[in-house]
């Protein structure tokens, strides 16, 4: 009020100034009023030109500063997960066959052995000791039976001593290939090619059938186990989709279920599943992977971050800017969900590949509310 009317000083002091000269008074007021009437128009405009600056400004800071991103057409998977851990086909405790004293240790760990080699040697005094012995008994017998060959073939003797002589040869031979077999039995060998894993026997050992003196693993034939839950039997099957994570070494490849049992563990309620892997040097055997199943795909689909979906009245909506007279305004737009995983959701219907949802922002936004980008 002061600004507008700070004219009236001048004006009355002029006013004064007439009365007291005297001439012309009629003259002089009609002069004052005609620039009383210029001074306030002037005035008016001014007035009128702030105000509409001032309105501008308001409608510039009404307006709201969001993010925005585009909608493109991807592809959505929905993963049932499950935690399993890397096996090995072969993973082989070896032991003894015989009992005995282990008398040397041929391998060490993480020495690579062939299938069929000598792992350690149980002590075989006393077998070698009885096969000397059977060995001299042999000669003899062997001297023996040629001789009485030889007399039979001239008709000398009889054949009852020639078959004698006979069967003493050959059953020295039988015992001399039984004790053959107990002497390899007193070998510990490798049943598999591999890995020496563990060497648990020492030297002077007792080894014992069905205690493990070695673990051996085939490194190049591994595979991923783990049990799912009895809810999720009827979405497995042989062949589908997975996707493994090992997080101990950073790695995720994608494969295929090798097998889905058909039964459920009574006492566990889960089904067991394995996933064949291809020979790579950084995974080991009891490692930690996570299992993504795919147990739904949809091609070329709309996706969208779960955080920027709301609700009114129970149905989800979403914000999308959309450019109307040069002006950048923010639209609600119902959609229709299809599932979700993590933070992702799958739009079925209410959104099109080229629309721009509001990602940050959208809180309190309405229908036609300026934005700015």
């Amino acid at each position: 009020m002061t600004t507008r009317y700070s004219f009236l000083v001048p004006f009355l002091a002029l006013v004064l100034a007439a009365c007291g000269g005297g001439e012309n008074k009629a003259a002089k007021l009609q002069q004052l009023k005609q620039e009383k009437v210029k001074y306030n128009e002037d005035i008016d405009k001014k007035i009128a030109a702030l105000e509409k600056e001032v309105g501008v400004k308001d409608t510039v800071l009404k307006m709201k500063d969001v993010t925005v991103s585009e909608v493109k057409d991807t592809l959505f998977e929905h993963y049932i997960d499950v935690q399993g851990s890397v096996d090995a086909r072969e993973n082989v405790n070896v032991s003894a066959r015989v009992p005995g004293v282990i008398t040397s240790i041929l391998v060490r760990e993480g020495q690579q052995v062939a299938k069929g080699q000598i792992l350690a040697q149980v002590d075989d005094q006393v077998l070698r000791a009885n096969m000397a012995e059977l060995r001299t008994q042999m000669d003899l017998a062997n001297t023996l039976f040629e001789k009485q060959k030889n007399l039979w073939a001239q008709k000398i003797g009889s054949e009852v001593q020639y078959l004698n002589a006979k069967n003493q040869k050959e059953s020295l031979e039988r015992k001399m290939a039984t004790l053959q077999d107990q002497l390899a039995q007193t070998r510990i060998i490798a049943p598999i090619t591999g890995t020496v894993d563990a060497v648990i026997a020492k030297v002077g050992d007792n080894a014992a059938p069905g205690t493990p003196a070695f673990r051996v693993v085939n490194a190049n034939n591994l595979k991923v186990t783990a049990n799912v839950a009895e809810a999720y039997a009827g979405f497995l099957k042989t062949g589908d989709a997975v996707i493994i994570a090992f997080p101990d070494v950073n790695r995720e490849i994608r494969s295929n279920i090798g097998f889905a049992s058909r039964t459920i563990d009574p006492l566990s309620r889960t089904i067991k599943i394995e996933v064949p892997l291809k020979p790579d040097n950084v995974l080991r055997p009891n490692m930690i992977a996570h299992i993504r199943i795919v147990d739904y795909t949809a091609k070329n689909a709309v996706v969208i971050p779960v955080s920027v979906i709301q609700y009114t009245s129970g149905k989800p909506y979403v914000i999308v800017a959309q450019n109307t007279n040069g002006k950048m305004i923010a639209q609600r737009k119902s959609i229709e969900m299809g599932r979700t995983y993590n933070d992702k959701a799958e739009v079925k219907s209410g959104l099109t590949n080229g629309d721009k949802i509001v990602t940050t922002g959208f809180q309190g936004l309405n229908d036609n509310d300026l934005i700015k980008l």
